[in-house]
């Protein structure tokens, strides 16, 4: 066993008395040692619960013969550190993740790691570590939150950043608002529709990491607390088989975890976590196979924000299995892969079916007949940039208009704010990308901004920082290279024409070669913003959104 490095033999005594001083007992000390990875704190909904599964885990491991270890890590509240300087953390903190359950499991040679997390960086950090420690591994995460309800209504955190641009505009008031506000997040999970948290959950299913309703099951089911009990059992096998993540994380896991987000229209964050796991998995995985595997996919789900339907109803139309069921029908899926379960993906497809065909669309009559996204380029991403086509109106699926250009989130918050931005204006943010944020923010203010003024059919966002997954509109992010390496988007000026077609997969900014290079002899690379700490040493470190913002090798 990999923990014998740790207890066994004569010279391990003092380890071993260590392990004593815990309240182990040498039975417990001789068993396969387990590290518990609980994400839990008090600052975020999805994890705020996360004692109760990490004690369903330790329940499972105990229950098929193991001892279970819990640490912990850190996490990022995406809603509570938007639209502030705190945002510039989030990203960051994927990286600071993966490294710290990195340094656990090599300080104490674990023989299996269950990994506990449940929102945004949190899900790729843990499943970064995973792949690069390669030691068996399941995910089982906390569960996605109920939608909220008012009268006959549901609703989720996004209509409560819509509601403020509603109060901008006089469509709805304060009163209202304060009502979203208290009804919208009713209790503990990972925000109710298909962003950046459950898109990931969903995704560790597919790609093999975590067991059968991992994606779907409600936080506060009690399903969800046998599902943890199930993985702490499972992690058991994994061990005994010796069953490590890059057994199951293969090149056709990854296709098969990739048709499932367009299927879904899951977040476009994805276009930087996927990458940065193959990466850690020493798998190639370019920009160019989302467009691949987009243009094969139908997009068969409408979940929030493009659509009314919540997680807690495509669990009940079957979840992930179901819609990856329908989607072996056109032979998109792999079926030989292997799983957590410790089975090929076709013994967890026998067992699925779709329940409810108007949550997951058959093939034949999809929601659109291309995945939910679409990386674009041009002169003004010409190493690529992302949109959730999928919550695209389609009257802006193609279109031309003038620039409005801004150097912060807070610059273009406030101009949207002020009334300046108006129809057939394309809304420009620069300097947010990975090193010039840095971090690369989320940006869900101006674009829900946007949307509630009701002007996410006639305006356009492009930045070099991201989008949230609760986006929706023509919001196009990830622009690379970003303005602060140099990025055509740095170029920009107030007035330039930019034409988007994402049917076409480009994006163009309408002005002449020459008139570009004359203006990058002016260009200028900006001063850090943060210039001590964290933030400033992964600027120093970070490579393009184009190659998953993973830190320079």
């Amino acid at each position: 066993m990999r923990s014998d490095k740790m207890k066994k033999g004569l010279e391990k005594a003092p380890h071993r008395s260590l392990f004593k001083a815990m309240g182990y007992t040498d039975e417990e000390i001789n068993r396969p040692l387990i590290g518990v990875v609980n994400s839990k704190n008090e600052i975020i909904p999805g994890h705020i619960h996360l004692d109760i599964i990490a004690d369903a885990v330790k329940a499972g491991i105990r229950m098929a013969g193991g001892t279970p270890i819990e640490f912990s890590t850190i996490g990022v509240c995406d809603g509570i550190a938007m639209n502030h300087e705190g945002m510039k953390y989030s990203l960051a903190s994927r990286e600071l993740i993966a490294d710290s359950v990195e340094v656990m499991a090599m300080a104490h040679p674990f023989d299996g790691l269950v990994l506990i997390p449940n929102c945004d960086k949190v899900i790729p950090g843990m499943l970064m570590a995973a792949l690069r420690l390669n030691i068996p591994s399941i995910v089982v995460s906390g569960g996605p939150m109920l939608a909220g309800r008012i009268g006959n209504r549901e609703v989720d955190l996004i209509q409560v950043f819509e509601a403020v641009g509603g109060v901008k505009m006089g469509t709805i008031t304060e009163d209202d608002l304060k009502e979203l506000e208290d009804n919208a997040c009713p209790g503990c999970g990972s925000c109710a529709g298909m962003f950046t948290a459950n898109s990931m959950n969903c995704l560790s299913e597919a790609l093999g990491l975590g067991l059968p309703g991992n994606g779907t099951i409600p936080a506060v089911n009690a399903a969800r607390v046998r599902l943890a009990k199930k993985a702490g059992m499972k992690i058991m096998e994994l061990v005994e088989k010796d069953i490590k993540p890059r057994d199951i994380a293969t090149p056709a896991a990854f296709r098969n975890a990739m048709a499932v987000d367009m299927a879904l229209g899951c977040s476009t964050n994805t276009v930087l976590h996927v990458p940065a796991l193959a990466h850690e998995a020493e798998i190639e995985l370019s920009l160019d196979t989302f467009n691949e595997v987009s243009a094969k996919t139908p997009h068969l789900c409408s979940l929030s924000p493009a659509g009314p339907v919540h997680i807690q109803d495509l669990d009940l139309a079957g979840g992930i299995m179901a819609v990856m069921k329908e989607l072996s029908k056109a032979g998109l899926i792999d079926e030989s892969v292997m799983t957590a379960t410790g089975e090929s993906l076709a013994a967890s497809l026998k067992r699925a079916s779709v329940k409810n065909y108007s949550v997951i669309m058959p093939l034949d009559k999809p929601h659109h007949k291309q995945g939910g996204i679409a990386i674009l380029r041009g002169n003004l991403a010409p190493d690529g940039a992302v949109v959730k086509q999928s919550a695209v109106a389609d009257e802006m699926m193609k279109s031309s208009g003038t620039a409005r250009v801004f150097n912060s989130e807070e610059d273009a918050v406030a101009a949207i704010l002020g009334g300046q931005i108006k129809a057939g204006n394309v809304v420009v943010i620069r300097y947010e990308g990975p090193k010039g944020g840095p971090g690369m923010r989320e940006m869900l203010t101006p674009t829900s901004t946007i949307a509630g003024m009701g002007l996410d059919k006639v305006v356009s966002l492009i930045t070099d920082g991201r989008f949230s997954g609760g986006t929706r509109g023509a919001a196009i992010g990830h622009v690379s290279p970003e303005a602060a390496e140099g990025g055509t988007i740095g170029l920009v000026e107030d007035g330039d024409v930019i034409e988007i077609d994402i049917p076409g997969r480009s994006i163009s900014l309408k002005v002449d070669d020459k008139v570009l290079a004359e203006r990058r002899t002016k260009w200028k690379a900006p001063k850090p913003k943060i210039t001590k700490g964290y933030a400033y040493r992964y600027a120093q470190m970070v490579t393009s959104a184009s190659t998953g913002a993973v830190f320079k090798d």
